[in-house]
């Protein structure tokens, strides 16, 4: 695994360093004026971005507690730590760092890990849930202009937009909704039906391969595991307001960073809409994050999202996208570093062995039902 990632990280280094060749003898960016615009950058407004994403680690931290009330009672706020060393771990060391929060929640409450993997899969979906409920809510506001610009790198919404113009809009601006209302009726068959979906996709899928078939059954029947923690309807929506008010806050941190340059009229003049077109770019930048290398790939499409979508300049660009990172990903890894000090963690020990024991975790059931 490692010496796949070593590579992988070494071929996107060198496509990183030819792009920026390319980049900087194409479009030339002035360094200068980068700097510039960090200077005239309201940094009081970079520090509300920040306490934002912190306070989001709060509501994180009431939320995993809510879904183990079933099986343990913790402190709402207890496990903030968690969410910090955690994210702090996939900062430094990349996405396969992903389960270091499962990991550190099942040392620190001595429950199964399985049960841990399971709340970490309903996070997600209730991530991804929010996500496209706020999405779609802001493609109603967002000029049709704008869609299209945003949406032209999609191959879908690009052929659509060939042959079929009026429905290529329509479906760039009410798909999240559409989308959203199709995930919520999966998670309601699953948690009311789960045995009974995971046997039907387990044949659907068998039909072209077993093992597909296999890992979409226990997928399923892992989600319905951990729908499990939500046992009632008031449940259900209170872990859909924490998961909405966290990335109300998210959203708002974006929103504030790039009020911040005053510099640039169009970043200043940002709308929350658009800002939120900006959250799933860099979203969709982060999801294959390697250590380091991640910072850097993500910077540059973030930049480049800010200059085509939103007409700002490349240096102002340049500038609001390091702050975005900054102030949305790498702000809490001097906390995370300072508190695994003092619960005595080390991140790297641990993003080792909670690998491993995700791997065992996946292919545990899998012996089970072969015995």
């Amino acid at each position: 695994m490692k010496k796949k990632q070593l590579i992988l990280g070494l071929v996107v280094l060198v496509l990183l360093v030819a792009l920026g060749v390319y980049g900087e003898h194409r479009y030339p960016i002035n360094w200068r004026e980068v700097v510039s615009q960090l200077e005239q950058a309201n940094w009081r407004d970079l520090g509300i971005g920040i306490v934002s994403i912190f306070v989001a680690f709060a509501f994180r931290s009431v939320r995993w507690a809510g879904l183990l009330k079933h099986h343990q009672r913790v402190s709402p706020f207890s496990l903030i730590g968690t969410q910090v060393m955690g994210f702090t771990a996939i900062a430094l060391i990349g996405r396969v760092a992903d389960p270091v929060r499962p990991y550190l929640v099942s040392k620190k409450t001595g429950l199964p890990l399985s049960s841990q993997f399971a709340v970490y899969i309903v996070e997600r979906l209730f991530d991804m849930g929010s996500m496209a409920l706020i999405f779609s809510i802001a493609m109603l506001w967002i000029p049709e202009s704008a869609i299209v610009a945003a949406t032209s790198h999609s191959k879908i919404v690009a052929t659509l937009g060939e042959h079929f113009p009026l429905l290529a809009t329509i479906f760039a601006r009410y798909g999240g909704l559409v989308f959203t209302f199709a995930g919520a009726l999966f998670l309601v068959a699953v948690r009311l039906y789960g045995q009974a979906v995971a046997t039907f996709f387990e044949k659907t899928f068998g039909l072209f391969s077993k093992k597909l078939g296999a890992a979409a059954g226990e997928k399923i029947r892992t989600f319905h595991s951990g729908l499990d923690t939500m046992r009632t309807f008031s449940e259900f929506s209170a872990t859909a307001a924490v998961s909405l008010g966290m990335w109300v806050l998210i959203a708002f941190a974006y929103f504030i960073t790039c009020k911040a340059f005053s510099g640039s009229p169009q970043l200043a003049g940002i709308t929350p809409p658009k800002c939120v077109l900006l959250m799933i770019t860099s979203g969709g930048a982060s999801i294959f994050q390697l250590p380091i290398l991640g910072w850097f790939t993500q910077i540059l499409i973030v930049a480049a999202a800010l200059a085509g979508f939103f007409g700002a300049s490349r240096e102002a660009s340049m500038a609001c996208a390091a702050s975005l990172l900054i102030v949305t990903f790498l702000a809490v890894i001097p906390v995370g570093l300072i508190w695994a000090q003092f619960e005595h963690v080390s991140l790297r020990k641990v993003a080792h062995d909670s690998e491993i024991a995700e791997e065992i975790a996946v292919e545990q059931p899998a012996t089970n039902e072969a015995e």
